[in-house]
């Protein structure tokens, strides 16, 4: 294979990523060789050929520098990728071409974490039906076909993540719905089911969800009672003002980020430091089980909610029950 073979492939296939609509900071080296390395694509080869590849992010960076060596890798020895540049690949290339319908993530088993050492890609069928008629008198009507079956796979797709989305009722009676998944529906455990044994009568201030930055955010209301929500600042998943105490109640579902620790109790006390009302750290966990997997790491003078025996809890502090504590404690 010639530097000249490798060029013109690389010429094609970003020439492909702009016919499918992809953005101009997607149609790079970067995202072509990647592009090339899952389609499993040589210089020497016709699109014809392209095939499905199932690689991970590593296993992609090395199938480029094997099959396009003399591409350069934007480092100092242009042979190779530096190591810091796997997540730039797989942030700034291979999500943007899931997100295009060209590579599918862990057909397998979906349901793996983003860090997991076992993801891998691959194209779609649909992608490949399309790109091996790319130069062809075909690749206008199979670039129509697959714009059209991948929209309305997307409209599919919404329809089925509507569907399964968990809908959970605030305190005040309005509905909100959030992403499926178990996180989500520990969320709504706590807000229906916590809120009602513990902070009866609160109102639900904040609520995050996995799917977007946040479902409810009453701005104003915390304003008033000194919290400025930092866009940058980790919230926690759920924020109850328990108006009856004037005791603001922070609550972190386990399969999220944790419990809360004495890190988190710190990053908390940060984030709220402006509040009125005095704080209560709870940690909420789906089951017993689960508790117990983490009890070694909750902070004291924190709380802990388990869902399957939702009238009782857990204090961690051997003075007083639910309340906040003032810093001057010990």
């Amino acid at each position: 294979m010639t530097k000249a073979q490798q060029e013109k492939k690389l010429e094609e296939a970003r020439d492909i990523l702009a016919a499918i609509g992809m953005p101009q900071k997607q149609q790079n080296t970067r995202t072509a060789l990647v592009l090339l390395a899952m389609l499993d694509l040589r210089p020497d080869q016709e699109w014809t050929e392209a095939s499905s590849n199932t690689l991970g992010i590593t296993e992609c960076m090395d199938w480029m520098v094997a099959h396009y060596p003399d591409i350069p890798k934007g480092t100092k020895d242009p042979s190779r990728y530096a190591p810091n540049s796997r997540e730039s690949v797989r942030k700034e290339s291979v999500h943007q071409l899931i997100d295009a319908g060209i590579l599918v993530k862990n057909s397998d088993v979906p349901g793996r974490a983003t860090n997991d050492k076992n993801n891998r890609y691959h194209p779609s069928q649909l992608a490949i039906r399309a790109l091996t008629t790319y130069g062809t008198s075909k690749w206008q009507d199979s670039l129509d076909e697959f714009h059209t079956e991948w929209e309305k796979l997307i409209e599919l797709w919404a329809a089925e993540r509507s569907v399964h989305r968990v809908p959970v009722r605030l305190p005040n009676g309005r509905e909100v719905e959030l992403s499926p998944g178990e996180h989500s529906e520990l969320i709504g455990a706590v807000v229906e089911r916590f809120a009602s044994q513990f902070t009866p009568g609160g109102t639900v201030v904040y609520l995050g969800d996995t799917g977007s930055k946040w479902i409810v955010n009453e701005r104003e209301y915390l304003a008033e009672l000194g919290v400025v929500v930092d866009a940058h600042g980790k919230m926690p998943d759920v924020v109850i003002h328990y108006t009856e105490r004037d005791w603001l109640v922070l609550v972190e579902a386990v399969t999220s980020t944790g419990p809360v620790n004495g890190l988190r109790v710190a990053q908390l006390k940060k984030l709220f430091e402006g509040a009125r009302p005095g704080l209560v750290f709870v940690t909420a966990f789906p089951t017993k089980m689960k508790f117990r997997r983490f009890a070694a790491d909750i902070a004291w003078e924190t709380e802990v909610w388990v869902a399957e025996d939702e009238t009782h809890m857990v204090h961690f502090n051997g003075e007083r029950f639910l309340g906040p504590y003032d810093d001057t404690h010990e």
